[in-house]
């Protein structure tokens, strides 16, 4: 008998067990994975004739990669010919899939005006905002952007931690939402018309939210386009940034997705 099948008997009978159970341990850790992996949907919010959902698409290790919005082509006709007060948009809350917990999120509003918003030539044509918020509902209804909290909603982060290029000029502070910083250099504010851009949205010097914005002609163009997102050079929130955003038309499942992409942790 030789020496190491002698040693193999001796050794306790839960040796045997103990290596079942790692291995069978290691499969189930894989099977969850797998099961992890995927794109998974939002319940839906009816919408014009159509529908929309949040989604996020996880890798095999379980990590976002991609959030975005799911909106049906039918959500296009039959929208609302005027907005709600104060600010003439129809605001409609789309919640998080539960497997987006920990990428920083807390939901989404697809915020429609038929009519645009200011300033006037630059995005008084209908559109679509897509917010992304970092906060929750309560603390935005608590944003007045009036009075007192005028200056609040309007305070500017330190400079390191606003994202290349961008500025937050005075007058963009609106309730419910905060203050929005835009980026000078932008087609629409270069002589070009607007067909999307990306805004971030801030309060007490804090960004609360990520904002898409896509004009209604454009998607109707069927588009398919990703650009790269700016980044601050200080990340204070702990929040999965995007390194890109993108509207892409599905024809085949004759759908729209406004996504953030290429999500990195902070």
């Amino acid at each position: 008998m030789s020496l190491l099948f002698s040693y193999w008997l001796k050794r306790p009978r839960f040796g045997l067990l103990t290596v079942f159970l790692i291995t069978l341990s290691g499969c189930a850790m894989q099977a969850q994975q797998d099961v992890l992996a995927g794109t998974y949907l939002g319940p839906p919010v009816a919408i014009g004739q159509g529908q929309a959902a949040t989604f996020v698409t996880l890798d095999a290790r379980g990590q976002a990669q991609t959030l975005g919005i799911r909106m049906s082509e039918a959500a296009l006709s039959g929208l609302p010919a005027e907005g709600d007060p104060p600010h003439g948009a129809k605001e409609y809350t789309l919640h998080l899939p539960t497997e987006a917990k920990g990428t920083g999120y807390d939901h989404v509003t697809l915020d429609w005006n038929p009519r645009g918003h200011i300033p006037e030539g630059v995005y008084d044509v209908p559109h679509f905002d897509f917010h992304f918020y970092m906060v929750d509902e309560h603390l935005r209804e608590g944003i007045t952007a009036t009075g007192e909290d005028l200056a609040i909603a309007h305070t500017v982060p330190p400079a390191n931690e606003m994202p290349a290029d961008y500025v937050l000029p005075p007058g963009t502070e609106v309730a419910k939402m905060g203050a929005h910083a835009i980026d000078p250099s932008s087609d629409e504010f270069n002589q070009k018309p607007f067909t999307y851009t990306f805004i971030y949205g801030y309060y007490d010097g804090r960004m609360i939210f990520m904002e898409p914005m896509v004009s209604l002609e454009y998607l109707r163009s069927r588009p398919e386009m990703f650009v790269k997102v700016k980044q601050p050079e200080v990340y204070v929130q702990k929040v999965h940034y995007p390194t890109r955003f993108g509207v892409r038309y599905y024809a085949g499942e004759q759908h729209y997705e406004i996504t953030l992409e290429g999500l990195v942790p902070r």
